[in-house]
């Protein structure tokens, strides 16, 4: 019988959740610190699609997809138009994003994941995304369809699950708002560095406005930390230590235990290719988040980094980080 692939609908919820947790399973077989099951996963995840399969008002676009062969679902795509951050330029509008929740079982036909893959590239399309993103954890078939398909790494995560409990760094305190200029300034550095990268990364013509906004609104919010080291003359760098969010994290998993560092530069690491300089006070920074998020009871780190910041990458592998997920990118 000859397989189709057509959009789900709130009839499929019940199979969805079934493979959804499977998928889940599968991430928290890799960590299962990182990506913790939710004691009520499925009721989770049915939450989930029924809100992205039925609710007009969204925050977002969402596109699901099922495989369906013989009657029976057999896979499913999920993918969304990402928003651009207020400190890039988004030239070519929103990005369409493959996401890691897309999941065919072991005994799926042959093209299952091909035909899917293509579902939502076509949704994505006809959204008017000009780009497009991919998301993998630990699916090896998904990995092979992207790189088969012309997506190259663009975005890896990194992540560690012993934070131990060392406390703060010498030299490294939180920030206030007397700081606010100086982060400005190292992030227009950080912003600098990323889009020398990757030009995917240009940077809004407002970039400082917008984000020295963002970092005093940051300072009065309870759930993260900014903190900044500096030297007897200037401020040399900052990380911020806040809180997962749904976007890397499907709603099976209990994202209460794990902080993300996004936000997170340093001299030493200005150098894409190198660190020149050591890694002294960018691994202090670094330390300072993670004795953050222990004092938090988090139990996970995970750092967000440009697949081609070798330097940045380096420093994070020494200090025991590995990659967890991958954001690939077709042009």
């Amino acid at each position: 019988m000859t397989q189709t692939i057509r959009p789900a609908t709130p009839d499929d919820i019940p199979r969805l959740v079934e493979l959804l947790m499977l998928d889940a399973q599968e991430r928290h077989a890799e960590d299962a610190i990182l990506w913790k099951m939710a004691d009520d996963a499925p009721a989770q995840i049915e939450k989930a699609l029924a809100f992205a399969l039925t609710a007009e008002q969204q925050l977002f676009r969402q596109f699901w997809h099922v495989a369906e062969d013989g009657g029976q679902i057999s896979g499913v795509v999920h993918a969304m138009m990402l928003p651009v951050p207020p400190i890039y330029a988004g030239p070519f509008g929103k990005p369409g994003l493959i996401m890691p929740d897309s999941f065919i079982p072991a005994d799926a036909p042959n093209g299952t994941v091909n035909g899917l893959l293509t579902a939502a590239e076509d949704a994505l399309h006809e959204a008017g995304a000009r780009i497009k993103l991919a998301s993998y954890v630990a699916d090896e078939a998904w990995r092979t369809a992207f790189e088969a398909s012309g997506y190259e790494p663009l975005t890896l995560y990194l992540s560690r699950s012993d934070l131990g409990n060392k406390g703060m760094p010498a030299g490294v305190r939180q920030a206030t708002e007397v700081d606010v200029l100086g982060i400005v300034a190292r992030s227009a550095k950080n912003r600098q560095v990323l889009y020398d990268i990757d030009p995917f990364w240009e940077v809004h013509p407002e970039a400082d406005q917008r984000f020295s906004a963002w970092m005093t609104r940051s300072l009065t919010l309870r759930d993260r930390e900014i903190m900044v080291l500096e030297s007897a003359d200037c401020l040399e760098g900052y990380v911020i230590a806040q809180p997962a969010s749904r976007l890397h994290f499907p709603p099976a998993h209990d994202i209460t235990g794990t902080g993300v560092i996004d936000d997170y530069y340093h001299p030493e690491m200005a150098n894409p290719v190198a660190l020149e300089r050591g890694m002294k006070g960018a691994g202090a920074l670094l330390r300072a988040a993670e004795a953050s998020f222990a004092n938090r009871g988090m139990g996970a780190a995970f750092v967000v980094c440009p697949a081609g910041w070798k330097s940045k990458i380096d420093l994070l592998e020494a200090a025991g980080y590995e990659t967890a997920m991958v954001w690939c990118i077709k042009r």
